[in-house]
């Protein structure tokens, strides 16, 4: 099987077509629309990479970014999603990547394989 990827994205197409494009690239994909969901789904278990929005409907991408990385290291790539292209400059996560919305899926997928390769 292939690696795991949780994406965090409260728009539902965007969310739909990430999770189509890596499936089809061999990832196994779960999708999580606000932040309670998805730190259910990392209570289970944490994926191999993490691609997350900043702005959701029940609160900060950044602010989950920042407790993961603090919990975990750099064991976790963690990639944020943003049309705010300033949002990492003042930001307290140290993410990964940041990706300027809107994105090239090319872009997202090379950055995603870049980032497992890198985490081993």
């Amino acid at each position: 099987m292939g690696k795991e990827v949780f994406i965090l994205e409260d728009d539902k197409d965007i969310g739909f077509i990430l999770n189509h494009v890596l499936f089809e690239h061999g990832y196994q994909v779960s999708v999580y629309e606000n932040l309670s969901d998805i730190r259910q789904g990392l209570d289970d278990h944490l994926p191999d990479l993490l691609l997350m929005d900043v702005r959701l409907p029940d609160g900060n991408g950044l602010d989950l970014c920042a407790e993961l990385k603090s919990a975990e290291g750099d064991s976790l790539p963690i990639l944020m999603m943003s049309a705010d292209l300033d949002v990492h400059l003042n930001s307290i996560c140290v993410a990964d990547e940041f990706i300027a919305k809107p994105f090239d899926l090319n872009v997202i997928l090379g950055k995603i394989e870049f980032h497992l390769r890198k985490a081993g």
